[in-house]
């Protein structure tokens, strides 16, 4: 094959002759739109922020630009050259791989580092510094302090942060920001920055954020939308399902979900089937078990054990599963071999969600990514058409960023002062600025952060406000500590390692409050799809076996909640206006439905089920809640407010409510909410 090319196409051929070589070998004769655009702006200095689709070679194409540039250095002496940072242990096991291969076929040492690194690959890798390294913003905090770590860090001159819109929007985001003009004192030169995303709004903003003030970077954008296709399910029961109900334990409309969720298994080779929860996961996949053990599908998330994760993997990319019930621990870019559909059970809530599960399928060249939202009531079908409009228009939430967040801040002086025992006002100062996150920081902003490391007991730092410098403590235990075990941004939950005492493998993950709502030996709990009976407690460890008994309690896991934006909230209400303004004009349900269609991803008859109750309620003369209506409404002990709002208005809303009715009337009262209502539980039912 290499006799019969003798040039790759452009930029391809811009490459160093190892790199081409090593392109024909992979078979790798076509660069892709993503690497068409950014390689030669890589080549040429450019900071880069490239948002495309997954699988369209955005790693190769922040890859082999960096190791072009690495091989024609005049000289490579010992060190770190090129950071690759995820976020992710599991991308990094994924991105040794592939990356590990282009590494080794140019002469270029790679290695990974992260939480769960051996001491032994430890020292090997302080001993020999690979030339590029693989860690995540937790590990990168870690090895800033140490002293031989920071040598082989001087020589860094690249850094790829992959998934950035998995940092941007959470203080990762802002320790990592923070952490990289730590690197740039380190390396006494700026370095080149490059980020790679999924579909994101607000890209402008991320890339701002991806290398700082004061510094240029170019975005570059493949459109996904012309690449998707989408469609809204509502299945409806039939016959069939009221007997499948009775064998499964539920009701004929979770039944006549199931029954088409199989049938789009079977109709495609490898499918996601997304969940917005695991708790949702596992109960999707204990009931596929109930129903048929033999149906060729397997469950993935974030609290099951990394074997159980690393099997369902497998099995995908290798045929012998047909389907993966999973949550967001496969939105990112975790090898599973090509995906042919991707199901997203219930609303997904948000956009950019949407997009970037069904840019898990179709994973080649040209292909288009399909994607199906199977619904389960009115307002979960009108939020997923609105969704998926949006998704094929691209019209995308806006990135939020932190606004420099003190806790930050805090633990980024005590990483200075862990390898440098004073440091003036402005340095610090001057540093943290260049962070977008950190770019107003005021000395009043600082002021505030010292007093508190000054101030606090153990002492984290000794300042002097009148000559405007910190000076680590004399006695540095409690620093060390206070920076060590607050190296990750992500909240702390106490959490139990759930093992099979038949064979003493991992099973799972489980967090403190489900343990302590139902851990008592002999329960029943389903995890990895399966039932388990809980048999013994021992510290931070669960003992369980497994049971034939398909009833159990389902696992609950903190921070699972999505929140609908207002923006889709308050297109579902006007939607709802739309319905209100066709029956006051003498048009019927259908040919309203109709209409409605023509502008989003499903059909009428789809949508026809969805606006079935608001018309109801049209045709018995009650007023319809609207993106310009409120309407209220008691029911027993209960005040409702009608608002599509989104989660966020209606939380706060809904807690000012609360807190105002208890002031003025003096009763406690319950409030929930969700993205289209509000719920008052008045004891008694009367505040007149």
């Amino acid at each position: 094959m290499e006799a019969e090319i003798r040039e790759l196409p452009y930029p391809f051929n811009l490459l160093a002759k190892p790199i081409r070589d090593a392109l024909l070998e992979r078979r790798f004769l076509k660069p892709t739109e993503p690497q068409v655009e950014v390689i030669p702006r890589i080549l040429r200095g450019e900071n880069i922020l490239l948002s495309a689709p997954t699988g369209t070679g955005k790693t190769e194409a922040a890859v082999l630009p960096v190791l072009d540039m690495l091989l024609k250095l005049p000289e490579r002496r010992s060190g770190i050259y090129a950071l690759y940072i995820t976020p992710l242990r599991a991308l990094n096991r994924d991105l040794l791989d592939r990356i590990g291969w282009w590494c080794g076929k140019v002469g270029v040492t790679v290695a990974v580092r992260h939480g769960d690194t051996d001491n032994r690959e430890r020292v090997l890798q302080a001993r020999n510094p690979p030339e590029m390294l693989i860690t995540t913003p937790e590990t990168l905090q870690a090895i800033l302090t140490g002293r031989i770590m920071r040598k082989h860090l001087s020589s860094v001159r690249w850094v790829i942060v992959d998934e950035i819109h998995e940092f941007a929007e959470d203080k990762r985001g802002s320790q990592l920001s923070l952490a990289l003009e730590r690197l740039t004192l380190l390396t006494s030169r700026d370095f080149q920055r490059i980020g790679l995303s999924a579909t994101i709004g607000s890209l402008e903003e991320v890339g701002r954020f991806l290398v700082g003030v004061g510094r240029r970077v170019s975005v570059v954008k493949v459109p996904v939308a012309k690449h998707m296709k989408l469609d809204v399910l509502y299945p409806q029961p039939q016959p069939e399902d009221y007997d499948l109900a009775d064998k499964l334990y539920t009701r004929p409309e979770v039944a006549a979900r199931l029954r088409l969720l199989r049938k789009l298994i079977e109709e495609y080779e490898s499918v996601l089937l997304f969940t917005n929860t695991r708790s949702i996961a596992e109960v999707l996949a204990s009931r596929f078990r109930v129903w048929d053990d033999s149906i060729p599908i397997s469950i993935h998330h974030s609290s099951l054990s990394k074997p159980a994760r690393i099997m369902a993997e497998v099995g995908l990319k290798k045929g012998d599963l047909k389907g993966l019930v999973c949550t967001s621990s496969l939105e990112l870019g975790i090898d599973i071999g090509r995906v042919d559909l991707t199901v997203q059970y219930m609303s997904p809530r948000q956009v950019t969600r949407l997009v970037q599960r069904v840019g898990r399928s179709g994973h080649s060249l040209g292909r288009t990514s399909k994607g199906i939202i199977v619904t389960m009531d009115g307002d979960d079908t009108l939020e997923a058409i609105v969704i998926a409009r949006r998704a094929l228009k691209e019209e995308l939430e806006p990135a939020k960023i932190p606004y420099k967040p003190y806790d930050v801040l805090a633990h980024q002086i005590a990483g200075l002062l862990m390898y440098r025992r004073r440091w003036r006002f402005d340095e610090i100062l001057e540093a943290f600025r260049r962070a977008y996150p950190y770019r107003d920081l005021s000395e009043e902003d600082m002021v505030k952060v010292l007093s508190y490391m000054h101030d606090r007991y153990p002492r984290l730092a000794w300042v002097s406000f009148e000559d405007r410098i910190v000076v680590k403590p004399v006695r540095g235990k409690a620093l060390y500590e206070y920076y060590f075990e607050n190296l990750s941004m992500i909240p702390d939950e106490k959490q139990y390692l759930v093992y099979d005492e038949v064979n003493d493998m991992p099973v799972g993950i489980l967090d403190e409050a489900f343990v302590a709502e139902y851990g008592e030996p002999g329960i029943k709990f389903i995890c990895q799809g399966r039932p388990w009976m809980l048999m013994s407690i021992v510290g931070d460890r669960i003992y369980v076996k497994p049971v034939d008994d398909p009833t159990g309690a389902i696992p609950s896991w903190v921070g699972e909640e999505i929140p609908v934006p207002f923006e889709v909230a308050s297109e579902v209400g006007r939607i709802r206006g739309k319905l209100e303004e066709y029956f006051n004009k003498g048009l019927s349900l259908e040919s309203s439905a109709r209409r409605i269609a023509r502008l989003y991803p499903a059909d009428s008859s789809t949508i026809l089920e969805a606006l079935k109750e608001s018309w109801s309620h049209l045709a018995q003369g009650y007023p319809l809640p609207t993106d310009r209506r409120m309407v209220i409404e008691g029911w027993g002990d209960y005040i409702i407010l009608h608002v599509h709002g989104g989660s966020l208005i209606n939380r706060s809303l809904g807690r000012i409510l609360g807190d105002i009715i208890t002031d003025r009337y003096g009763v406690s009262v319950a409030v929930q909410q969700d993205p289209y209502r509000i719920i008052i539980h008045v004891p008694g039912g009367s505040i007149a």
